[in-house]
């Protein structure tokens, strides 16, 4: 009889510990189930977590076949071994697809194991399945951001907030930088930059982007490695970490290899030297016969009174060498007159670097104006100075000349066929805030409003000779020194082009 009360108590004990490992199983969040070692897994028991993963009730998927159930992609995931199954101690960890009641698809990670009788023979399968979906598209969006970031054109960084070590460099930085991303070496931010850009520009942007959370701005990056690539820092993130405390952990720097972009802008600069260059010369073929009678002035008083005193010379008129003074006086002046407009004309016409040089627009408009001094005469053109102060400029003189010179012409050639009107053309200079404005103003019969519209486009021409370009030029050239041109016109009172510079004061 002591022998039966034991056999009971050890009974009872079995049944409480099963009662304890079945609450323990009803009351998990994962799902723990047992199937049939047969290739369709029919569920033999499962815990009520089932209905809250899966959607079905238990006595609705007790019976099932559980390998039904999953994504066909995923079903012979342990046949294969796939990359998602790992093994350990004789279980098997496998993530999945698998389908809810609903219809759509989730992702469980299952941890199995076979239960097998004395002889080894599969009896029945234990699983305990989690529903990991949040976690796996989190690890997939994760997946695709590192490959967008690894495949990206603009170079990026990982830095240690602390040390400034460069835990992270994607392809295209490797690329830039001139480095092997085979043979990785560590790597730290002065590495980079010259000792004077980091401590100017660089720590106060990191700086900034530890206060603010990023930083934009454009700071040149050397690639040490390569000196034919060309970069620049665009945008630092400083990343904090989720505790109380909210540190920086590491920043994301982010540059763009600006190599090309450089040389296209070269390439650019120096097209549009040359259609400058170009327009300069078709300005002075345009101007040939005008700048053929303005030389040819002094050059016929100068044969004139060389001449004249060699005449006076044979007739006896001229005895002694102080008498002929006045005479080489009056030549040389013309001689120096000649020079100045043929210097002008080559300084004009010369293919030249472009040049950013501090000189008074005041005196460059009086330069320009008597470089078409005779042009003018021809029209009979008047011009009035409206100049306020000392102004200076800095830009390109020729450049500036060049503009002047389309501006004052068109000023001129406004008055062709005009009739009943004064000829006058207006120059002014003014300081308008920190710029400098000059504006060229006729009095002629103004431009249409279509005309106006497109009057800076190229080959936008009114002359039978033209080719439209000067004012499309003009436009470029005061763009590239950061102002603007623009013009106004009406029949009453003309037209007014003007342009703005940013103005340096002289003294």
């Amino acid at each position: 009889m002591d022998r039966i009360s034991e056999l009971e108590q050890e009974l009872a004990e079995c049944r409480r510990k099963a009662d304890r490992y079945r609450l323990l199983a009803e009351q998990s969040t994962d799902m723990i189930s047992r199937n049939a070692a047969t290739p369709d897994w029919t569920y033999i028991d499962v815990s009520p977590a089932v209905e809250r993963i899966l959607g079905y009730r238990v006595d609705e998927i007790i019976g099932m076949s559980g390998y039904a159930l999953f994504h066909p992609d995923d079903a012979d995931n342990l046949k294969k071994r796939a990359d998602s199954v790992r093994y350990s101690r004789g279980m098997y960890t496998n993530t999945y697809r698998y389908r809810h009641k609903n219809g759509h698809y989730i992702w469980l990670e299952t941890t199995s194991r076979t239960i097998r009788d004395e002889d080894g023979k599969p009896l029945e399968v234990i699983c305990v399945s989690r529903d990991i979906t949040e976690r796996e598209l989190a690890q997939q969006s994760t997946r695709r951001l590192a490959r967008v970031v690894e495949a990206a054109s603009d170079m990026i960084l990982f830095c240690n907030h602390r040390t400034h070590q460069l835990t992270y460099i994607n392809e295209s930085a490797y690329r830039t930088l001139g480095w092997e991303q085979e043979n990785p070496v560590v790597l730290y931010l002065d590495q980079l930059f010259p000792k004077q850009i980091l401590q100017e520009m660089i720590e106060p942007a990191l700086q900034h982007a530890a206060l603010h959370g990023v930083w934009y701005g454009s700071i040149p990056l050397l690639p040490p490695g390569s000196l034919e690539r060309v970069a620049e820092l665009r945008e630092i993130i400083a990343h904090r970490s989720r505790n109380g405390n909210r540190q920086v952990e590491y920043y994301s720097i982010i540059g763009r290899d600006i190599t090309l972009q450089r040389k296209a802008e070269e390439q650019s600069k120096r097209q549009q030297l040359e259609m400058a260059h170009m327009s300069r010369v078709l300005s002075v073929g345009e101007m040939a016969t005008e700048l053929a009678h303005e030389i040819n002035q002094p050059l016929a008083a100068i044969l004139n009174y060389c001449n004249g005193t060699q005449r006076r010379i044979e007739e006896g008129k001229i005895r002694e060498v102080s008498e002929v003074a006045q005479a080489m006086e009056l030549i040389s002046r013309q001689a120096h007159r000649s020079a100045e407009i043929i210097k002008r004309i080559r300084r004009f016409v010369r293919r030249t670097d472009y040049q950013r040089i501090l000189f008074p627009i005041n005196e460059t408009c009086e330069e320009v104006i008597r470089f078409l001094h005779q042009e003018a005469s021809d029209y009979h053109i008047k011009f009035k100075f409206r100049f306020e102060g000392n102004l200076m400029v800095e830009a390109d003189r020729v450049q500036i000349e060049q503009v002047l010179l389309n501006l004052v012409r068109n000023a001129i050639e406004a008055y062709d066929k005009q009739q009943g009107r004064e000829r006058q053309v207006i120059i002014q200079t003014k300081q308008q805030d920190q710029h400098l404005q000059v504006s060229v103003i006729d009095k002629a019969c103004g431009i249409s409003e279509e005309r106006l519209q497109g009057l800076f486009e190229p080959f936008m021409t009114t002359k039978a000779n033209g080719l439209g370009m000067g004012l499309s030029i003009s436009r470029t050239i005061i763009e590239q020194h950061g102002g603007q041109l623009w013009a106004e016109s009406d029949p009453t009172s003309g037209t007014r082009f003007h342009f703005k510079l940013p103005l340096k004061s002289g003294e």
